[in-house]
C-alpha cells in the first residue's frame, strides 16, 4: 500500500515543480483521495519549505544575530577587564615594562645607591619654613651635600634645550607638582654627580664624610617617596620644619621683593600652600608612622632652629654625624 501511494504522490510533486506557480493548489489535488490530499499537501510544504516558515523560526532567526554581538561583546569586555588588572600603569607601559606572569614575573626594582654608600635625610616643610637656609648651615658646618628638588626644577627649565623646560614652568607657575619621574631622574643624576671622583676629593679636603645627603623639599607626594625609596635610595631620616602658615606667607612676600621667582607672588604662593597641606602633609605622616620624622619648630630665627636641628641629627646619626 505504501508503494502505491507514493506514485501519485511523486507525479503530483512532479506537476507541482514543473509549474512556475500553481493555481488553486487545492483544485489540483481535489482528484486524489483524502488521505493523499493530506499526504500530498504535507509534500507540497515541504518542497517549498524555504519560502514557508512559521513566524517563530524566522523571529528566532532575526533574535540570533543580536544575541551573538551581544555575547562576543562581553566576553571582550570580561577579557578586557581580566587583562588589564595585571597591566602595568601608563607610566610602566612608556618604560616598556612587561605583564607579570607565571613564568616571566615582575623584576623588583634595585636602587641605584645602598644605604651603606650614602645616608639620605629628606627636608620638609611649608613654602617658606626655612628649609634652605638651614641646609646651608648644615652644608657649611658638617659637610653635608644639599640638593634643591625646586632649585633643580628651576634649573632644568632654564636649560637651553631641555625638552622638560616648558613643562616646570608650567607646573610651578601654578603650584602644582611636577611629575615624580621628571624630579627622582633630576635628583639621581645630581647624586651621581656630586659622588664624582672629584666630589670626593673636595669632601674629603674638608674633612667630612661623603655620600651624606640633604634633600630638600622632597618627596612632595607619597608616589614620589615610594618611586626614589625603590630606585634611587631608601631614606635615613626626615626633617620636617613646622611653620604656621601665616608666618611661611610673610617670609615669602618679602623675599619676593628680591628673589625674581615666578611663584613668589600671593597667587602662587597659596596655591603651594594648599598643595603642600592635601598631598605633602601625608608624606610626613607615612614616615612619621615609621619613626623616622624629627619635627623642629621653624618659627624662631634662622640661628635658634640651627642649634635645634643639629640637636635632632645628633640624637639620630650620632655626635659627630
Amino acid at each position: 500500500m505504501a508503494c502505491r501511494n507514493c506514485a501519485p504522490l511523486r507525479l503530483a510533486g512532479r506537476l507541482a515543480g514543473t509549474n512556475a506557480r500553481p493555481v488553486g493548489g487545492a483544485a489540483t489535488t481535489s482528484a486524489l483521495p483524502q488521505s493523499w490530499r493530506s499526504t500530498c499537501r504535507q509534500n507540497q510544504r515541504r518542497m517549498y519549505s524555504f519560502g514557508g516558515e512559521p513566524t517563530g523560526v524566522k523571529d528566532k532567526f532575526k533574535i540570533w544575530p543580536f544575541v551573538a554581538v551581544i555575547a562576543i561583546g562581553t566576553v571582550g569586555y570580561v577579557a578586557l577587564v581580566n587583562r588589564r588588572k595585571g597591566m602595568p600603569s601608563s607610566e610602566g607601559a612608556q618604560t616598556g615594562s612587561q605583564m607579570p606572569t607565571a613564568g616571566n614575573p615582575q623584576p623588583i626594582p634595585t636602587p641605584t645607591f645602598s644605604p651603606s654608600e650614602v645616608t639620605v635625610v629628606f627636608v620638609l616643610g611649608g613654602p617658606g619654613a626655612g628649609k634652605g637656609t638651614q641646609c646651608s648651615n648644615l652644608v657649611e658646618k658638617h659637610g653635608f651635600i644639599h640638593l634643591s628638588a625646586g632649585d633643580l626644577l628651576r634649573a632644568e627649565q632654564e636649560r637651553p634645550g631641555s625638552e622638560f623646560g616648558d613643562l616646570i614652568r608650567d607646573y610651578i607657575k601654578n603650584g602644582l607638582i611636577v611629575p615624580k619621574e621628571v624630579t627622582i631622574k633630576l635628583l639621581e643624576n645630581a647624586m651621581k654627580e656630586a659622588l664624582s671622583s672629584q666630589a670626593k676629593a673636595k669632601a674629603k679636603a674638608a674633612g667630612s664624610a661623603t655620600g651624606r645627603f640633604l634633600i630638600d623639599g622632597f618627596p612632595r607626594k607619597l608616589d614620589q617617596a615610594y618611586s626614589f625609596e625603590n630606585t634611587v635610595c631608601p631614606a635615613k631620616m626626615v626633617l620636617f620644619y613646622d611653620c604656621p602658615e601665616n608666618v611661611m606667607e610673610e617670609r615669602l612676600m618679602e623675599r619676593g621683593k628680591t628673589s625674581g621667582r615666578a611663584d613668589d607672588n600671593a597667587e602662587s604662593i597659596r596655591k603651594r600652600f594648599r598643595t603642600f597641606v592635601e598631598t605633602s602633609m601625608p608624606v610626613v605622616d607615612y614616615y612619621e608612622k615609621q619613626g623616622k620624622v624629627v619635627k623642629v619648630d621653624a618659627t624662631p630665627a634662622p640661628e635658634v632652629v640651627f642649634v635645634k636641628t643639629q640637636g635632632h641629627l645628633k640624637e639620630r646619626l650620632g655626635k659627630d654625624f
